[in-house]
């Protein structure tokens, strides 16, 4: 059974429910930064490493490599059925990514 048929059918296990969480949390935060410093500038992102990496090749290309590299290391968690971590990383990236450049967009 495909994931899109378990998912109209209502028929996740909670594994499947973490990872398509953590993916949209990947998503959502990529949107979210790519407005904020596209419409305010490099100097809102929080995290040296991407800035730097902004700096350097573009806000789009760092952005799509590191949710890339991220959604990666997610799908990796998700094969080797460590399902509570998945969950745990994805309330994280909400409380710690999402929530913040919600706050930060909606001042600004």
């Amino acid at each position: 059974m495909t994931l899109v048929r378990k998912f109209l059918s209502r028929d996740l296990s909670r594994g499947e429910i973490a990872i398509l969480a953590f993916f949209v949390a990947q998503a959502l935060d990529a949107g979210l930064t790519y407005w904020g410093v596209v419409t305010h500038g490099h100097h809102l992102e929080a995290n040296p490493l991407l800035a730097s990496l902004m700096w350097s090749i573009g806000a789009g290309p760092a952005l799509a490599s590191a949710k890339i590299g991220a959604a990666c290391c997610g799908m990796v968690l998700h094969l080797t059925r460590v399902h509570r971590i998945v969950a745990a990383l994805t309330l994280f990236y909400v409380c710690a990514a999402l929530l913040p450049w919600i706050w930060v967009l909606h001042t600004i």
